[in-house]
């Protein structure tokens, strides 16, 4: 399997991993070290910056790149001066950007996120925007200098799977910075559907963090992404409408 890019670094794991519904931080380390994962989110409201226990980010291992998210955010300025606390706090430029405004699907906002990208990217920040599968607003994100765009698969949270297919493999086709599909994989095997089409990574929460055996899962979707990004790196069969014998049918009588 290729190894994926994003900003000029190299990762081997093409699997993101989320940190919130976790009934532990241990549950939390023992699934991100399962998963291989090398990208982690975090939402700075789970960052206990002042707190002499231990934090959420003490049980994230070293080699990890983190991810902070402007979770929370409901319009442009509030994801902005978050990702600037998320900077200054976590000591990396790196920030997944989300504007969501609804409380109840949980749906990104298309014009305060592109508002908010733009700005972030000219203060030479790593942009990683959470959006609705539309192509065309994940075309304006990687012309404004996002490192990749993250399409959602089915609302945050839902483990639907992708509902949202044909507009990702839009996406894939038209963009030339990663693809992440983001939020509403619920099982390995959406996860790896996702691979099959050609994004270039998943990022899974919900459906590893309440699993009965997180750890487990996590390796699960390990697995499910090294299998679907193989798939599709040796080239999948077309799909055809008419059934097509994989041997002669009546050539050995011949002679």
């Amino acid at each position: 399997m290729s190894m994926l890019e994003i900003a000029g670094r190299k990762f081997n794991s093409r699997l993101l991993v989320g940190t919130g519904k976790f009934a532990s931080h241990e549950l939390m380390r023992e699934a991100i070290v399962a998963s291989e994962t090398e990208i982690v989110t975090v939402s700075l409201r789970r960052v206990e910056l002042e707190s002499p226990r231990k934090g959420i980010l003490d049980y994230i291992p070293q080699n990890i790149q983190l991810l902070p998210n402007s979770s929370g955010a409901r319009n442009a300025d509030e994801a902005v001066r978050i990702a600037r606390i998320c900077k200054m706090a976590s000591g990396t430029n790196w920030i997944k950007l989300e504007v969501i405004p609804d409380p109840v699907y949980l749906l990104p906002d298309p014009v305060e996120t592109l508002k908010a990208a733009e700005i972030l990217v000219k203060e030479g920040f790593v942009v990683l925007p959470y959006i609705n599968a539309d192509p065309l607003l994940a075309k304006r994100l990687e012309e404004a200098g996002c490192a990749t765009v993250m399409p959602l698969g089915s609302p945050i949270g839902t483990n639907k799977g992708i509902q949202t297919l044909d507009m990702i493999r839009i996406i894939v086709d038209i963009c030339n910075i990663p693809v992440v599909v983001d939020a509403g994989l619920g099982k390995p095997s959406h996860a790896s559907l996702a691979m099959e089409i050609g994004a270039d990574a998943v990022l899974i929460n919900t459906a590893i963090a309440v699993a009965g055996d997180p750890a487990r899962m996590g390796d699960a979707f390990r697995q499910a992404v090294i299998a679907g990004r193989t798939a599709f790196e040796a080239g999948l069969g077309e799909t055809k409408e008419k059934g097509e014998a994989s041997s002669p049918l009546t050539g050995f009588l011949d002679g």
